[in-house]
């Protein structure tokens, strides 16, 4: 009897053991009682009842990388591509992950291929390589609310690779090269046209500081005759009034007279006209002259 009630208490241990599970830190299972959804079960030590419950699920809640394999799209221009995209998501509501539709990350990606086929067919080829950004957010956004029903985030969406048909790359490729040509012409250009710039600035600014110089020149010039006009008009009216404190005469200032106008002749002149009243003041001088030999 002891040996029978041994038993049963190890088989129930074993049991129970046996139906002990313990999840993990990021783990989820789903578990069914009798085939309908009971609980989620989440980080812990759980008891599952023997030939009851049944774990339907397990699955990782941590963030996933799905790196598709690259799909045909034709763009608006009808030029067929090659695209592959990189998609990071994550499972939100374990219920709804296991129950919501049938291989879950089977639909998500073929709901990629398809979006992306959408949103490529309203692109230009051109357009669809240099837009990677809008259709990177167009496609999180429109597979972010078509998976809540599936249990699914989409935390984010990378266009991975764009792939143009050989003709296409080749045509792209001159027209890159050409472009560049383009630009180095334009360069040179440029630079020879600034070089003209400064060139001819540059003589226009020596033509300014020789006009410059040749202006201070004439300024200086003309103070400095300026100047000895002044000075000798100073010198003239100095000797005037010289003249007029010692109380010359008319003869003095006769004679003061015929010495300026020997000073203006300075023997070079062939004639001189001389006023009257000078006439008369070198009849004076003759006569000075003949007192004084006598």
């Amino acid at each position: 009897m002891i040996w029978l009630i041994s038993s049963i208490c190890v088989v129930l241990l074993a049991v129970i053991v046996a139906n002990i599970r313990i999840v993990a830190q990021s783990k989820a299972f789903v578990i069914e009682r009798l085939g309908k959804y009971c609980a989620t079960w989440q980080v812990g030590i759980h008891i599952k009842i023997p030939l009851i419950d049944r774990i339907a699920n397990r699955m990782s809640l941590k963030e996933k990388v799905l790196d598709f394999p690259p799909q045909p799209v034709i763009t608006r221009d009808n030029v067929t591509m090659s695209i592959d995209t990189v998609v990071y998501c994550q499972i939100t509501e374990p219920k709804l992950y296991t129950y919501g539709v049938e291989n879950p990350m089977n639909a998500l990606e073929n709901l990629t291929a398809t979006t992306l086929r959408n949103i490529i067919g309203e692109l230009e080829l051109d357009e669809t390589l240099t837009s990677r950004d809008v259709i990177n957010s167009k496609m999180r956004s429109i597979l972010d609310e078509a998976t809540d029903p599936w249990g699914i985030k989409v935390t984010r969406v990378e266009v991975k690779n764009i792939e143009p048909p050989q003709a296409i790359q080749e045509a792209m490729e001159k027209q890159m090269r050409a472009e560049r040509e383009r630009r180095e012409q334009i360069l040179i250009a440029e630079g020879h046209k600034q070089a003209a710039i400064l060139e001819a600035e540059g003589k226009k600014q020596a033509l300014i500081l020789e006009s410059e110089a040749q202006k201070e020149a004439a300024i200086q010039k003309a103070k400095g005759e300026a100047e000895a006009i002044r000075e000798v008009q100073q010198a003239t009216a100095q000797g005037l009034k010289m003249i007029k404190e010692v109380s010359a005469d008319d003869s003095v200032i006769r004679l003061r007279a015929l010495e300026a106008f020997e000073k203006v002749a300075d023997g070079q002149a062939t004639k001189i006209i001389i006023p009257s009243d000078i006439q008369s003041a070198a009849g004076l001088v003759t006569s000075l002259q003949e007192l004084t030999h006598k």
